[in-house]
């Protein structure tokens, strides 16, 4: 088995379609369902002021590197591939989103301690949040997929205002990209 690199986005991804598995989300409420970060604390997602939105990113699962990936098959699933580029991405925008008034987030069924590993290899200015519980994932309805006996998300990104999620990207594609498609419409929509 070759040595896998998850910072290098192989050609020919397939591209994911949009299966519907957003269209509940636009308006919202998010529940108040407490999650750890790698920040140390919990955190309520929906948790934002009347002046500022937070961009919560999900993705199925950051890989590191030489390591193999969770399925031999992982490229050939639409929108599994790509987490770590568009961490990088949201990291590499970071002060840009903030000038737009949002803050930033990733979210995943990884577990706090393996996203921390990620937060420090990258040396990401936000938190990820740990979904390993699928807590909010249930109480949201949010699309999932399981892939080699795990449940992960499916990658999308809400945009929450006071506490409400007002705009869902979805389906991401391609991720490494992502991070300035939200902020173009960060800007077009203050």
């Amino acid at each position: 088995m070759s040595t896998h690199d998850p910072m290098v986005l192989p050609p020919g991804l397939p591209m994911p379609t949009d299966d519907g598995a957003t269209r509940h989300l636009p308006g919202m409420q998010v529940p108040p369902v407490a999650l750890p970060t790698t920040g140390g604390t919990d955190m309520l997602i929906g948790d934002v002021g009347p002046h500022r939105r937070r961009v919560v990113y999900a993705y199925p699962r950051t890989g590191r590197p030489g390591e193999a990936p969770l399925v031999d098959d992982w490229d050939l699933i639409p929108g599994a591939r790509g987490c770590t580029p568009e961490s990088c991405g949201f990291r590499d925008h970071h002060a840009e989103l903030a000038r737009a008034g949002a803050d930033v987030v990733g979210l995943s069924t990884q577990d706090t301690d393996y996203q921390q590993e990620t937060v420090t290899r990258l040396h990401l200015p936000f938190v990820l949040v740990s979904d390993a519980g699928l807590r909010l994932t249930r109480a949201m309805g949010l699309p999932t997929m399981d892939v080699g006996g795990q449940v992960l998300l499916k990658r999308f990104t809400l945009v929450i205002r006071e506490g409400r999620v007002e705009h869902v990207f979805y389906p991401v594609f391609p991720p490494d990209r992502h991070a300035e498609q939200v902020l173009r419409w960060l800007e077009a929509h203050p």
